[in-house]
């Protein structure tokens, strides 16, 4: 994002000197995300901060505090007019998050602070995001790993199976320590989720065994579950990135000739795949890491058949089925 606003002036806004990370809006609100969150946000902070002052400040030497409801708003026009409503309400989500912590850090009076977070989001359309993957796909993608009979393949196998089987996000996948997988019970304890929650999810024993050939490999040595492997297929006790898995899945796709997904795809395809087998939703909120079963239910990718068996479970009294066999 390289726009920048007309009649911005970068002195006004940019901070006189630096203050102490501990009384710095920005750097408060970032520490209190989760390290998946932390990068993605402080993009979004910096983008605002070289908007905002002609690309001479960013998140870090923006003077927050005097920010009005003329910037933010002006944030507002200019991203809505470029990029996707999910991105903008992004953006505009950490911008109201600082200035909160401005607030808190009595740096900005409640006045200003009520007019400048008074910004709409941009509307999104209602057409759902991502898709959920068949299982011949999932099949597939499985399938070009257990061809693979380097380190890599089988290390690919145990990825797409924890991400399939336990619907973590990608994020969370690779913070995996081998001290976070019960090898019994097929419990993986998530360390710092999104907004910072543990939780315990569970692998089925068909996914704990690829996981399981994944370790004999591996070895049981702590550090991360899922390792970078060098050109010599030689196991490194490296972590992952959440960029390499991206990579990872892309590769895959592509020999498996399966398309146009994504990790967050095997995600809600865990979430839809768990209301089809008839779990209740507050069970698989808890399983997916959800605040609430409202955000759980936003990724559901049942469809239409899954309504169209629904109501096939209803009986219509004196109907024509059910009266045969009376006369």
């Amino acid at each position: 994002m390289h726009e920048t606003l007309e009649n911005s002036t970068p002195s006004s806004l940019a901070l006189a000197s630096p203050i102490p990370l501990i009384e710095h809006p920005a750097q408060v609100y970032l520490a209190g995300l989760s390290p998946g969150s932390r990068p993605a946000m402080r993009q979004a902070l910096n983008a605002i901060a070289r908007l905002l002052t002609d690309n001479s400040c960013d998140a870090m030497t923006l003077n927050w505090a005097a920010l009005r409801y003329k910037h933010t708003a002006a944030v507002r026009a200019v991203l809505a007019e470029k990029y996707a409503p999910a991105y903008v309400n992004k953006v505009l989500c950490a911008l109201r998050r600082v200035l909160k912590e401005a607030l808190r850090l009595e740096i900005m009076s409640a006045v200003d602070f009520a007019c400048a977070v008074d910004i709409p989001n941009v509307k999104v359309t209602k057409q759902l995001r991502g898709r959920v993957l068949t299982a011949e796909e999932i099949a597939q993608l499985m399938q070009v790993c257990f061809d693979d009979p380097t380190p890599t393949g089988y290390r690919d196998a145990a990825i797409f199976a924890i991400l399939r089987g336990s619907g973590v996000r990608r994020s969370e996948v690779v913070n995996l320590d081998l001290s976070n997988l019960d090898l019994n019970s097929g419990a993986i304890e998530v360390r710092g989720g999104k907004g910072g929650k543990d939780r315990t999810v569970y692998l089925p024993e068909s996914g704990l065994t690829v996981v399981l050939d994944w370790l004999s490999l591996r070895g049981n040595e702590a550090g991360p579950l899922l390792c970078h492997i060098n050109r010599a297929s030689r196991i490194v006790k490296r972590r992952l990135t959440s960029q390499a898995v991206l990579f990872i899945l892309q590769k895959r796709g592509q020999q498996a000739l399966v398309t146009n997904f994504s990790a967050h795809d095997f995600r809600r395809t865990f979430i839809s795949d768990l209301l089809d087998a008839g779990e209740d939703i507050s069970t698989v909120q808890r399983l997916a890491g959800h605040a609430n079963s409202d955000q759980t239910a936003r990724y559901d990718r049942r469809g239409e058949e899954t309504k169209r068996r629904a109501v096939q479970k209803l009986i219509i009294p004196g109907s024509r089925q059910n009266s045969r066999g009376l006369h």
